[in-house]
């Protein structure tokens, strides 16, 4: 008789501690830089600096940790996948980024990394590929995070997936090499380097 892999969150589960670690230290991240923001300019400017910074991380980078702040909370109280949250979070950072480009274009020079995100959103080539390779990086990891929530255990991971994991696995980390090497690249031409 298969064993039944248990769905619902617990703090005590290996796998659901860690994701529960991950969106604490996201929030006091997001609340300390809003902090920081309404205390530098004042607290409407702030609010508009963390949303543009949040749907910069939310667009322009190859892993769901933006849009993790808010799947995963959903995730929790009313049992949608992650990877749907994730979706229609795009499309709300899409749409701040529309109103906040029309509306209040000055907001996007209070930070490096708004400055960054107007940069790549005002300039379609090469710059979209950023959006598109963040896209394809971000489905990839909420899908783990999602996986990560269907399982108590690492070594439940194996029993969820067992069929075609081997394959699953190699063609996934392949798939992640190709987004990394062609993110960096293209921050390359942006001419800004990650320091490790």
């Amino acid at each position: 008789m298969p064993t039944q892999i248990p769905q619902k969150f617990h703090h005590n589960n290996e796998t659901h501690k860690e994701t529960l670690l991950k969106f604490i230290a996201l929030l006091a991240i997001l609340i300390v830089y809003f902090l920081y923001m309404s205390w530098k300019y004042d607290a409407s400017t702030g609010l508009a600096v963390t949303l543009l910074t949040w749907s910069f991380f939310v667009l322009c980078t190859p892993i769901a940790d933006g849009g993790f702040i808010l799947a995963f909370p959903i995730r929790l109280l009313f049992g949608i996948k992650m990877s749907i949250t994730q979706t229609i979070l795009w499309f709300v950072a899409i749409g701040i980024n529309l109103i906040m480009i029309f509306y209040s274009p000055a907001s996007y020079d209070l930070s490096f990394l708004t400055n960054l995100l107007k940069t790549i959103i005002t300039e379609p080539y090469p710059y979209w590929s950023i959006l598109i390779l963040s896209a394809l990086g971000t489905f990839l990891s909420i899908i783990f995070g999602d996986e990560m929530m269907d399982v108590t255990q690492h070594r439940h991971r194996k029993q969820h997936h067992k069929y075609g994991s081997r394959y699953r696995t190699l063609l996934t980390l392949g798939f992640t090499l190709l987004i990394v090497v062609s993110y960096y690249h293209l921050l390359s031409n942006l001419h800004i380097t990650i320091v490790e």
